[in-house]
C-alpha cells in the first residue's frame, strides 16, 4: 500500500470516527472539552504513526478506543499534571436557560469527575460503549477482577454523587 493509499484510509477513519472518539474523550475528561480535544488529537497522531498495526487489527475503532483510554489512564497519571480551570467560560460556552440537556449534561461530568480515571475509564467502557468485563480488562490490560471491582466502585462513587447533587439542587431550588 503507497503512502497516499494509506492517508486515504487514515483521512476515512478519522472522518467516520473522530465524532465518537470526541464523545468518548470528553466523557473521560468529565467534560473538560480543551482536554478532550487534546487527547483525541493525541491518539490521532499516535494512530496515524502506527497505522499499520490499527489497520491490521479485527476493529480498527475498538483499537483506538483502547489507545484513547490508555493515553487518558496515562495523562492523568502524570505527577505534573496541574490544569487551571475557568468555570465561568465552560457556563459561557453552554447554552443559556433552563434547557434540562444542558442540566443532565452537567451533573453527569460533575458525577464523573467524582471518579478516578481508572474508574472513569471503566464506568465509559462498560456502560456508555457497552463493552464486556473480558474486553475491557484487555483494553486496559489489567484482570477481569480488577475491572469488575473498579465497576462496583465506580458505581457506588457515582450513587453518592449523584445523590449529593440532587440534594444541592434541592436546596438551591428552596
Amino acid at each position: 500500500m503507497g503512502r497516499a493509499d494509506r492517508d486515504a484510509e487514515f483521512v476515512a477513519f478519522t472522518t467516520a470516527y473522530r465524532r465518537d472518539l470526541l464523545r468518548t474523550a470528553t466523557l473521560l475528561c468529565a467534560g473538560d472539552a480543551a482536554t478532550a480535544e487534546d487527547l483525541v488529537q493525541t491518539t490521532l497522531t499516535n494512530l496515524y504513526l502506527s497505522w499499520a498495526r490499527t489497520r491490521a487489527t479485527d476493529s480498527p475503532l475498538a483499537y483506538a478506543r483502547a489507545s484513547l483510554t490508555n493515553a487518558f489512564v496515562d495523562e492523568m497519571r502524570r505527577a505534573h499534571r496541574r490544569r487551571e480551570s475557568c468555570p465561568e467560560q465552560l457556563e459561557r460556552a453552554e447554552p443559556a436557560g433552563d434547557d434540562p440537556d444542558v442540566a443532565l449534561r452537567r451533573t453527569l461530568f460533575a458525577a464523573l469527575a467524582t471518579l478516578g480515571p481508572r474508574q472513569r475509564a471503566v464506568v465509559v467502557l462498560r456502560h456508555w460503549h457497552d463493552i464486556d468485563v473480558e474486553e475491557t480488562a484487555r483494553l486496559l490490560g489489567c484482570s477481569r477482577g480488577t475491572v469488575k471491582s473498579q465497576n462496583a466502585r465506580a458505581l457506588g462513587h457515582l450513587r453518592d454523587a449523584l445523590g449529593s447533587l440532587d440534594r444541592d439542587a434541592v436546596r438551591g431550588a428552596g
